[in-house]
């Protein structure tokens, strides 16, 4: 289940991400999650920079969480190493 204020990063333009952060922030939460894995954490960075650069001034990066996901393939029956990214955006005081 999809916490209220994540973003999980996956195939759509990454304007429509900016604008889910934003969303998030403009229905009153203090601090959103952009979450992502593999190829997608490239386009997670440019999600918080856009959010904190063009839209939201006052937003601040408050956390960097990297991790490393094992995700079985059901082609073969075997796992595969997935980085993963969590990238914590707040909004200062």
């Amino acid at each position: 289940m999809a916490e209220e204020n994540t973003v999980y990063i996956g195939n759509k333009e990454t304007m429509a991400y900016v604008m889910a952060v934003v969303n998030q922030f403009n229905s009153g939460s203090d601090e959103v999650f952009i979450k992502a894995r593999g190829r997608a954490i490239s386009k997670a960075v440019d999600v918080a920079e856009i959010t904190k650069n063009r839209f939201l001034k006052e937003a601040s990066i408050a956390g960097i969480e990297t991790d490393t996901e094992e995700i079985e393939q059901e082609e073969d029956d075997r796992t595969v190493n997935v980085s993963s990214m969590s990238i914590t955006l707040s909004l200062e005081p």
